[in-house]
């Protein structure tokens, strides 16, 4: 294992902090037409929008394809769920209506996002892709996927819940993805994806994808995989190129408000997200800005399932045109239209910008991000610049014409 792990004395008596693998995987291969898809697979990725291949795409495709196990770091907005999507359906024989790949992630928003990513690019395969997540009926999802879905993308708790009651048959499986495994297995879902793996057959192929490498990840990585092809997507490729940065020094909590009300003004955008911390200033900030007539949608975890799925249905038909968050938005959620991203608290996470900002310029698209900045988080703002050898400008009085 060529992970490092620079550890700290052991009189602080903490883990090893694992930080990035090593790539042992050379091969790219920049351009779609050179990776042996099926035609109708190449239409669906072009009809889909895609020119050419992002960073994590020439790397990491044809490890799955060629019958690797993979694990490939790289952070979201670099185009991972369209990685493994296109590895996928390229795998698949349509004739065969059993489950032959089967996707975990962590949230049920990602789960849907990735359906309708598989759904689109495979088009014109004919592909069946059933979503099983929580929070909806489980009597639906057995009787669906005991007819048989050429791929089923769920979450932990519900896919275990299916493969338990015999619905989810794993005989034809060939490809298990584990999406954002980090973000996974952090939120304690360790238990359920170990027992997920005792239901694959020996011969199942593991692709792993996680943004950092901790230790839990790297636990799952030595049990379950074989020989694993391991591909590095460095921070500094991941592309920020797309998304102009700037901050706002606020200089104290209780003038955000107003100073987001003046911006919302000024700024006549497609549509926007307003990232807040945790749930009760979601809440507080939706309610502060509907009272001054402004009218925006909120979603966070704890909110029940099928009004989450009313409000990212009118946020993506354009109906809702700014929706405050909390990071569970972050991570892989793709609307096309956002050009706008506010973060109204920094993030507690450096590695959490990312994902928010990346919401705005999802891969090889333009977009801005403002950063809310008060005195107290002058040193975050600064680690972030550091983090991503990025700038965050000072934002200019003509931010309107730049979006």
């Amino acid at each position: 294992m060529t992970t490092t792990y620079p550890t700290k004395a052991t009189a602080d008596h903490e883990l090893p902090i694992p930080t990035e693998i090593e790539s042992n995987w050379d091969d790219v291969i920049d351009n779609f037409d050179n990776m042996n898809l099926s035609p109708e697979l190449l239409r669906g990725i072009y009809a889909y929008g895609y020119e050419r291949p992002s960073a994590i795409q020439q790397r990491a495709i044809l490890p799955v394809l060629k019958g690797h196990d993979m694990i490939a770091q790289a952070q979201s907005g670099t185009g991972k769920t369209a990685t493994f999507s296109i590895s996928a359906l390229q795998l698949i024989d349509t004739t065969n209506p059993q489950c032959q790949a089967l996707v975990l992630a962590p949230t049920r928003e990602l789960a849907q996002q990735t359906q309708k990513v598989l759904l689109a690019l495979g088009d014109y395969l004919k592909v069946d892709c059933h979503v099983c997540i929580g929070g909806t009926n489980a009597r639906e999802d057995m009787n669906r996927v005991s007819k048989g879905s050429h791929v089923v993308v769920g979450t932990p708790g519900r896919v275990l819940h299916l493969l338990k009651a015999g619905a989810l048959k794993t005989d034809s499986l060939r490809l298990f993805i584990l999406d954002e495994a980090d973000e996974m297995l952090s939120k304690g879902f360790q238990n359920e994806i170990r027992e997920i793996f005792q239901y694959l057959p020996q011969k199942t192929q593991v692709a792993l994808l996680s943004a950092t490498m901790p230790d839990d990840v790297m636990q799952v990585t030595s049990q379950f995989m074989k020989d694993p092809v391991r591909i590095l997507v460095k921070k500094d490729e991941v592309t920020l190129e797309g998304i102009k940065q700037f901050n706002v020094n606020v200089q104290r909590e209780d003038w955000k408000l107003d100073t987001l009300c003046d911006l919302y003004e000024t700024l006549t955008v497609t549509q926007a997200v307003i990232f807040c911390n945790n749930r009760r200033k979601v809440d507080w900030l939706t309610e502060k800005l509907q009272a001054r007539d402004f009218t925006v949608s909120s979603m966070h975890g704890e909110m029940e399932q099928g009004k989450r799925e009313v409000i990212m249905q009118e946020f993506r038909s354009g109906s809702s045109r700014v929706l405050i968050a909390t990071d569970l938005l972050a991570r892989g959620i793709d609307i096309q239209q956002i050009s706008l991203v506010i973060n109204y608290d920094l993030p507690n996470d450096k590695e959490n910008y990312i994902h928010r900002i990346g919401r705005g310029g999802r891969f090889g698209r333009k977009g801005v991000s403002i950063n809310f900045v008060t005195d107290d988080d002058t040193r975050m703002l600064r680690e972030i610049e550091q983090f991503y050898s990025t700038q965050i400008l000072e934002m200019p009085m003509d931010v309107a014409n730049l979006i």
